[in-house]
């Protein structure tokens, strides 16, 4: 899925999903890349030109981002990992609605965000990730999380609280090939450098 954020340097995304949407201020990225998403989305105020041989669906409710709106349309066809480009950089009040959104759909859907420095996801209460030795790995809570535990960064945290305000952890170190997270309570949201 491509946001109005902004767009990845690499557009891999094209080689390596089966289905490509596009939220409608999106879609003039992909088109600017020679690349065909299968669906646009949105209340189409945000977009040059509306496609004509793509499916478009539209959704005016403005009570609701095109983010959370296009979630919702995937989550009603069985997806259940989305993996996001373009959530951040430009209008960062986008950047803190898409995350805000994330939490909204942490139960139903694995949501991964994407861009040319890493990626950050709100993780489940046990959380592990491979390949990362020597990658940044910063742990926010969203707003506060409880006995954080984790294994592999070169400063552990050994069933410790985070709350924003409070105590964050960001800038730590992967010192091993894999690191887990596990908390109790709470939300993180973790970044991992590429």
């Amino acid at each position: 899925m491509l946001l109005n954020g902004l767009p990845p340097t690499n557009f891999e995304i094209a080689n390596s999903y089966d289905l490509i949407c596009a939220t409608d201020g999106a879609y003039d990225h992909l088109v600017d890349k020679e690349i065909t998403p299968n669906l646009v989305s949105g209340d189409f105020d945000s977009i040059s030109n509306i496609p004509k041989d793509i499916p478009t669906l539209h959704t005016p409710d403005q009570d609701y981002t095109d983010f959370e709106k296009l979630l919702h349309h995937l989550h009603q066809e069985g997806h259940e990992e989305i993996h996001v480009y373009g959530a951040s950089g430009k209008e960062q009040d986008h950047f803190l609605g898409n995350i805000h959104v994330a939490l909204v759909w942490k139960e139903q859907l694995n949501i991964v965000f994407y861009d040319d420095y890493g990626t950050h996801r709100l993780i489940p209460k046990s959380f592990q990730a491979s390949n990362v030795k020597g990658k940044n790995v910063s742990i926010y809570p969203f707003p506060e999380a409880e006995e954080i535990s984790t294994e592999g960064l070169e400063f552990p945290l050994n069933g410790e609280a985070l709350k924003i305000g409070k105590r964050i952890g960001i800038r730590n170190k992967a010192i091993n090939d894999q690191i887990q997270i596990n908390y109790t309570k709470g939300n993180l949201l973790v970044f991992i450098s590429h």
